[in-house]
């Protein structure tokens, strides 16, 4: 045996994504394990489903639903998932075209950027943004474009996305509910995309995995209300964040026929197909609309519970409008930065946040942190208790 043949070897390669590393959410998730913090940093529930959802999946399973469903998703589940949009929205979607069922919204992101962006193409993120967007775009082979939202009040200025567009520009995407501001995008906020993209070929992905965490009697403002942005969009939900069950990864998406096509030309390829008793599930479960419709008011207990508990403390509350996320300035509690006040936070006082600048490719900190009120009351009544200690 030669001497070259007498050590295995790992063969060494550039790395497609050599500025990423452990996501936030992992890293903090383990620290808050590791010190018993309450865990208010990772987004998901700490609650169960409802039984009945269970129930569905188990008798879809003893019904024999366990082999390959159809490549684009079980037929009952696009049907529902089509009148619900429908119904919501008012944006008919052809079941056999226009939907397709995704594992899990980050699946359906990476996807649509896969099929849509060529080398050499632009994407256009809005800072502070979720943090798989810029990696899927790496991944294409395209370049992020970042424009911030406005700092404090997190609004979109379309001075600074039209500045940013460009004869490159594939396509942007938007999230509203915003992970991780809590903000929402208004009827008039979407009014202006549409005019600002009319006159382009810019597609437009939405992310709108938290639509039915909409607070204080506002409207979530799909894309598909629109009719100029409907016509571009991908629009991207999460069953996992509807019904308390992340861990399932179920998404769905929405989008023209044309679009749509090519959106499974990758999805073929890439997951092929997603969980079949699930989806035979979801699609009896959606017959009632009643657990999607009174969402808003569940989750909107919970953010009013755990703003209430921190009314006089020294972290100041922003408005939050949308989703499952409560931001907090702690300007007045602490000098350290967000990153080493979330360390320090979930060490020393034991309830785990997620900064904000985490969010942002520059890093950008603003002395902002992100609970997560996706939890069961006395797990936010533990939190709180804590944290008016600072």
């Amino acid at each position: 045996m030669t001497s070259h043949d007498s050590t295995p070897r790992t063969p060494v390669f550039p790395s497609k994504l050599p500025q990423v590393g452990t996501t936030i959410f992992t890293v903090m998730s383990a620290l808050a394990a590791e010190h018993g913090a309450v865990n208010l940093g990772q987004g998901f529930p700490d609650f169960h489903c409802d039984p009945a959802l269970i129930d569905a999946v188990d008798a879809a399973m003893r019904a024999g639903h366990n082999q390959y469903p159809p490549m684009a998703g079980v037929p009952a589940l696009r049907d529902a998932v089509a009148t619900k949009i429908e119904a919501l929205h008012r944006r008919k979607y052809c079941a056999n075209t226009e939907i397709t069922i995704t594992a899990g919204a980050t699946q359906a992101i990476l996807t649509a950027i896969l099929a849509t962006v060529h080398a050499g193409d632009e994407v256009i993120v809005l800072d502070p943004c979720y943090d798989s967007y810029a990696p899927n775009v790496a991944l294409a082979g395209g370049t992020v474009v970042r424009v911030p939202l406005t700092p404090g009040s997190f609004r979109p200025d379309f001075g600074k996305i039209a500045a940013a567009m460009t004869a490159r520009t594939r396509a942007i995407i938007i999230n509203s509910p915003h992970n991780p501001s809590a903000t929402i995008w208004t009827a008039d906020d979407m009014r202006t995309l549409q005019e600002l993209l009319a006159p382009t070929d810019v597609l437009l992905i939405s992310d709108e995995v938290y639509e039915h965490m909409v607070f204080d009697g506002a409207q979530h403002e799909s894309a598909a209300r629109f009719t100029g942005l409907a016509a571009r969009a991908f629009i991207v939900s999460s069953f996992g964040k509807t019904f308390h069950v992340t861990g399932w990864k179920v998404g769905t998406v929405a989008a023209p026929a044309a679009l749509m096509a090519e959106f499974r030309k990758v999805h073929q390829f890439n997951v092929f197909t997603v969980n079949t008793p699930m989806q035979h599930g979801l699609a009896a479960y959606l017959k009632d609309p009643a657990p999607y419709l009174q969402l808003p008011d569940f989750y909107q207990a919970k953010r009013d519970l755990f703003r209430q508990g921190l009314e006089g403390s020294r972290l100041r509350l922003l408005p939050s409008t949308g989703s499952y996320f409560q931001c907090v300035d702690i300007s007045a509690v602490s000098d350290l930065n967000e990153a080493d006040f979330c360390q320090w936070v979930t060490r020393e006082v034991g309830v785990a946040a997620i900064p904000l600048s985490a969010f942002y490719g520059d890093g950008f900190d603003q002395r902002v942190v992100r609970f997560c009120f996706a939890k069961q009351d006395d797990t936010l009544r533990e939190a709180l208790q804590r944290l008016r200690k600072l």
